[in-house]
């Protein structure tokens, strides 16, 4: 697999796990009235999630599924993530800003990465295939 896809691949894993430690442990931590302290948790658990998937992007067979799951996920995550933190960023006061990335742009992302992975292993994937057997 190429370096710049397990980097993206890693680094979207990282961001999405500590957002989501971080909001939804400060979240159940609020709820509860414990101290919030999610980031002690959140960093490490983020760091071995990367590690996790720096270390197993490598081993990827280049199958069709695999080639659209990718894609999915990656194309998936870059849209929801664009969707969901640029409203915030550029127009703080909306207050359904969010909504874009859950509702459009993050489904949008997965379907057109799905259709995307699919045309890679078509056109690239399988002469590589046939080339190694």
């Amino acid at each position: 697999m190429k370096r710049l896809v397990r980097l993206l691949v890693t680094v979207s894993s990282v961001i999405t796990t500590l957002f989501f430690v971080n909001l939804v442990g400060g979240a159940i931590l609020l709820s509860l009235r414990l101290p919030t302290w999610p980031s002690l948790v959140s960093w490490p658990l983020a760091f071995v999630v990367g590690r996790y998937a720096w270390r197993h992007t490598a081993s990827l067979q280049t199958g069709l599924i695999s080639a659209v799951v990718l894609g999915a996920l990656v194309t998936g995550a870059i849209g929801f993530a664009g969707g969901f933190f640029g409203p915030i960023i550029f127009t703080p006061g909306a207050n359904q800003g969010p909504l874009l990335g859950i509702f459009i742009t993050g489904p949008l992302g997965v379907v057109l990465g799905a259709v995307g992975g699919a045309i890679y292993w078509l056109g690239w994937g399988r002469r590589q295939a046939t080339e190694t057997s």
